[in-house]
């Protein structure tokens, strides 16, 4: 019984902290950040009070509660907060930063993301949003200004662009993909274009992100030595999660026989994965009999599954599906390293 008890009580502390933020997400307004950290502060300590009077469990709800609405509460008025001047928009900013994320080829030229370190208008110190999602165009386009050599463009390097911005904004049609919604959850609070003047200059090539460094190795690898191009598109989206190397047909094809699902990085990818780590890493495992004295086989296959499904799941862009299954997957790896039965009513939650 006191395994079931110990299940019950961490799941309704679970539901404790999704109350708190629940409570948050219905608010019609943001309050201020001091009180949002003033109710993670309260929580905090009343969890501690309850840690110490082992009885009091109601306690430990209302602060899991208080910190799960401070805490929500608090990163909402800090990702509002992160947003581009209206002053700003529409002009031409002098911006020096990192390339933060695999760099997209399409036809009119390359996107991406910019994370800032400083910017100027005119000499003058000015504040970005902190991450940037930008396109540098090629071709016929109007604000053409790529160069051939320029697009050797690469994830970890740092640039000193000339930048025009402005707010994200997104098609309002309903129940249509919401363009400036998935900018807000990606953390990314203004968009723009590389201008020609002065020209964009390189400063270094490898200054940091060396994750995107590493995938991008890998996905150019990809291309380079296979030599069909739609092959190359889908496991460069299976391996490194680039979407954006399927090509528009392929994608079709996938939605109309119903397997697009398959072709982008979800929990069903990385539970396969640790599962096939596991299962190689106790075959090694029972072949030292060193080994199998200091650690069972089962358990050394459990913990070195999830920490193989996590850098899986890290390399591969760590979206919110793997974020997901990486949580559910640890969870069971530590409750069956302790030996805790979870109630099976609780697994439905």
């Amino acid at each position: 019984m006191g395994g079931h008890d110990t299940g019950w009580r961490l799941a309704g502390l679970a539901l404790a902290f999704i109350a708190g933020v629940a409570l948050q997400l219905n608010e019609r307004a943001l309050l201020s950040v001091a009180f949002y950290a003033a109710a993670v502060a309260a929580g905090t300590l009343v969890l501690a009070a309850a840690w110490r009077w082992r009885r009091l469990f109601v306690l430990a709800l209302l602060g899991l509660a208080a910190i799960g609405f401070g805490s929500a509460g608090w990163r909402a008025s800090e990702r509002l907060g992160d947003s581009l001047p209206p002053e700003l928009e529409g002009v031409d900013l002098q911006v020096t930063g990192l390339v933060a994320s695999l760099p997209q080829r399409g036809a009119s030229g390359l996107r991406f993301r910019f994370e800032v370190e400083h910017a100027q208008l005119d000499g003058r110190p000015v504040v970005l949003p902190r991450l940037l999602a930008l396109g540098w165009y090629a071709g016929f386009h109007e604000d053409a200004t790529l160069s051939p050599p320029q697009q050797s463009l690469g994830a970890g390097q740092r640039w000193r662009f000339t930048l025009r911005l402005r707010q994200p904004h997104g098609n309002v049609n309903p129940h249509g993909f919401d363009y400036e919604l998935h900018l807000f959850e990606q953390g990314v609070r203004a968009t723009g274009y590389v201008r020609d003047m002065p020209p964009a200059l390189r400063l270094d090539a490898t200054a940091g992100h060396w994750v995107e460094r590493l995938r991008q190795r890998v996905r150019d690898a990809i291309e380079a030595k296979v030599s069909d191009p739609r092959a190359a598109g889908v496991l460069a989206a299976l391996s490194v999660g680039d979407q954006s190397a399927i090509e528009s047909e392929d994608w079709d094809l996938f939605r109309d026989t119903g397997i697009a699902h398959l072709v982008s990085i979800s929990g069903l990818h990385v539970t396969m994965f640790a599962w096939l780590a596991g299962v190689l890493i106790a075959a090694g495992w029972r072949l030292s009999p060193q080994a199998m004295l200091r650690l069972p086989a089962q358990l050394a296959a459990r913990w070195g599954g999830l920490a193989a499904a996590t850098a899986y799941a890290v390399f591969s862009g760590w979206g919110v599906p793997s974020q997901r299954t990486i949580w559910m997957l640890a969870t069971v790896t530590l409750l069956q390293a302790l030996g805790r039965h979870w109630p099976w009513p609780l697994v439905l939650l």
